[in-house]
C-alpha cells in the first residue's frame, strides 16, 4: 500500500552510513510524544520508511491535544525521561530553550536545509537565534466555508471579512431543521484551544491580555465585546454542545456538512477539501475576520518536534527530526497522497513549487501567516510577545484557568460579566504571585 512505500532518501542513507542505529550492532528505539491531528497521523504511517533506511524503530504516545500539553510539559519538568521526541509549539520552545531543557537543533545536515524554514517559523521556535524545535507544520487561521450554502443564502463571501459578516452569514446559513449551523467555533476549555481562538479573536476587538504594566485588562469594554459577540453569535448559529468543542471536534462536523463556516486553523484546509468531507467540492477560503481596528483574528502556530535535554538517544531523535521534517518528507506525501496533503506552513520552498502553487488553498494559507505578527498583535500596546498566547512562562497555568470560565460561560453555567470577573482575579492573583506586581 502507499503508505509503505520505501523512501531511501540521500538524508537518511548519509546518516545511516555515518553510524547510527548500527554503530553498536543494535537497533535502537525512540518515543515521540505527538498530538491526535490528522498530519500527525499521516506521519505515523510512513514511520516504516524511516525504520527501513536506518534501523530506528519508533514508539508513539498519541494524544489529544490539552493532554498532550499537560503531558509533556510534567515530563520536561520534572526530567521525566519518557521521551525522546516532543511535539511542541511557538509557546513552549523558546521558554524551555532557555532554561536548557531542550537539545539545539544547531548541527542540522547541509541537506536538510534549515535555512529553508519559512522565518515565521524559524522565529518562533528559536531562543537568541537557536532553533529548538523543527516545524512539522506551521499554521495560522482562516474562514473556512461552504461556498453551496453562502450562494443559497444570497451572500458573497469577501477575502477579508469583518465579524459582522460572519455573523450576518451564520444566521443566514443556519438551517435547524437540517441540522446545518451556520458557523462552527472553538469553545472547549484549554489553553490551546478555546483559549487559542478566543484570545486571536479579542485581538481584532481591540483587547489585550496585559497593559504594560502587566496588569489583567479583562474589566474592559474590548473584552466584554468579544466574549458578548462570541457567545451570541454562537448561541444563534452554532452547534449544541459548543462549549465543549475543539479543532477534532468541528472538523468532524464540517466533513459532516454540519457547519457553513469554520474559523480554525489553516492546517485543516486539506482535511476539509480530502477524502473524508462530504462537502469537499463545495468549499472554499477567506482570512480570518478583522472589525476594522487593524488586526486580524488569526494566530500563528506551528507544531513542532524538538529534543528534551537528558535524553538518552539524542542522536537518533535528531535523524528522525532531520527525516519528519524534511523536503525530502514533503515529496513523499505528494508522490502518494497529492501536493494539497504535504504538511503546510514550514518551508519557504514549498510555497515556491509550481505543483504547490496550484492547490487552491496554498496562497491564503501563506497569506495568513504572513499576516500575524507575533511582536504586534494588539491594538493597544502590549508588553508581551504572541498572538494567541502570551509568551511568558505562567501563561499556560493562568490561561487554562481563565478558558474554563469561559466555556462555562458558553454553556449558560455563569454570565459573561462573571466569566470576565472571574479572569481578571485569577490573573492579577497569578500574576502578583510570580513577582510581576
Amino acid at each position: 500500500m502507499s503508505l509503505r512505500r520505501t523512501l531511501y532518501t540521500a538524508t537518511a542513507l548519509s546518516l545511516l552510513t555515518a553510524g547510527g542505529a548500527f554503530a553498536d550492532g543494535h537497533s535502537k528505539t525512540i518515543t515521540i510524544a505527538t498530538v491526535n491531528n490528522g498530519d500527525m497521523i499521516r506521519m505515523q504511517g510512513y514511520t516504516d520508511n524511516f525504520t527501513e533506511a536506518t534501523g530506528i524503530n519508533v514508539e508513539w504516545v498519541t494524544l489529544e491535544e490539552n493532554v498532550l500539553r499537560q503531558r509533556v510539559t510534567t515530563d520536561i519538568t520534572t526530567k521525566g525521561g519518557a521521551f525522546d521526541i516532543m511535539t511542541i509549539g511557538m509557546y513552549e520552545t523558546p521558554i524551555w530553550g532557555a532554561n536548557g531543557w531542550l537539545v539545539a537543533l544547531d548541527d542540522l545536515s547541509a541537506e536538510y536545509d534549515a535555512a529553508d524554514i519559512l522565518p515565521a517559523m524559524s522565529g518562533g521556535l528559536s531562543h537568541d537565534g537557536t532553533l529548538y524545535a523543527a516545524p512539522f507544520y506551521g499554521e495560522s487561521s482562516m474562514v473556512m466555508y461552504r461556498t453551496d450554502l453562502m450562494e443559497k443564502a444570497g451572500m458573497e463571501m469577501p477575502d477579508a471579512p469583518t465579524w459582522e459578516f460572519i455573523r450576518d452569514a451564520a444566521a443566514a446559513m443556519t438551517d435547524r431543521d437540517n441540522d446545518i449551523n451556520g458557523i462552527c467555533l472553538r469553545g472547549k476549555a484549554g489553553w490551546g484551544e478555546g483559549g487559542a481562538f478566543i484570545t486571536a479573536m479579542s485581538n481584532s476587538f481591540g483587547a489585550r491580555w496585559f497593559d504594560m504594566d502587566w496588569n489583567a485588562q479583562f474589566d474592559t469594554e474590548a473584552w466584554a465585546n468579544t466574549l458578548n459577540f462570541y457567545k451570541g453569535m454562537m448561541d444563534a448559529s452554532g452547534p449544541a454542545g459548543y462549549a465543549t468543542n475543539g479543532f477534532n471536534e468541528n472538523l468532524s462536523l464540517f466533513n459532516q456538512g454540519k457547519c457553513g463556516m469554520w474559523i480554525d486553523a489553516t492546517v485543516a484546509a486539506s482535511f476539509v477539501t480530502g477524502k473524508d468531507s462530504t462537502v469537499a467540492d463545495s468549499v472554499s477560503f477567506a482570512l480570518a475576520p478583522d472589525n476594522g481596528l487593524g488586526k486580524r483574528s488569526n494566530w500563528l502556530w506551528a507544531w513542532a518536534l524538538a529534543v528534551p535535554a537528558g535524553t538518552q538517544k539524542e542522536a537518533e531523535a535528531k535523524q528522525f527530526i532531520e527525516w519528519a521534517t524534511s523536503k525530502d518528507y514533503i515529496e513523499l506525501v505528494a508522490a502518494n497522497e497529492g501536493w494539497a496533503n504535504v504538511p503546510p506552513g514550514a518551508r519557504t520552498s514549498l510555497y515556491e513549487n509550481p505543483e504547490y502553487k496550484k492547490v487552491p488553498f496554498a496562497q491564503m494559507t501563506l497569506d495568513s501567516i504572513l499576516s500575524a505578527n507575533p511582536n504586534d498583535s494588539t491594538v493597544e500596546p502590549s508588553p508581551y510577545v504572541g498572538v494567541q498566547f502570551a509568551a511568558i512562562p505562567e501563561f499556560a497555568g493562568i490561561a487554562t484557568e481563565v478558558s474554563q470560565e469561559f466555556s462555562a460561560a458558553y454553556a449558560g453555567q455563569q454570565t459573561v460579566a462573571e466569566a470576565l470577573e472571574k479572569a481578571q482575579a485569577i490573573t492579577n492573583d497569578a500574576m502578583e504571585a510570580a513577582g510581576y506586581k
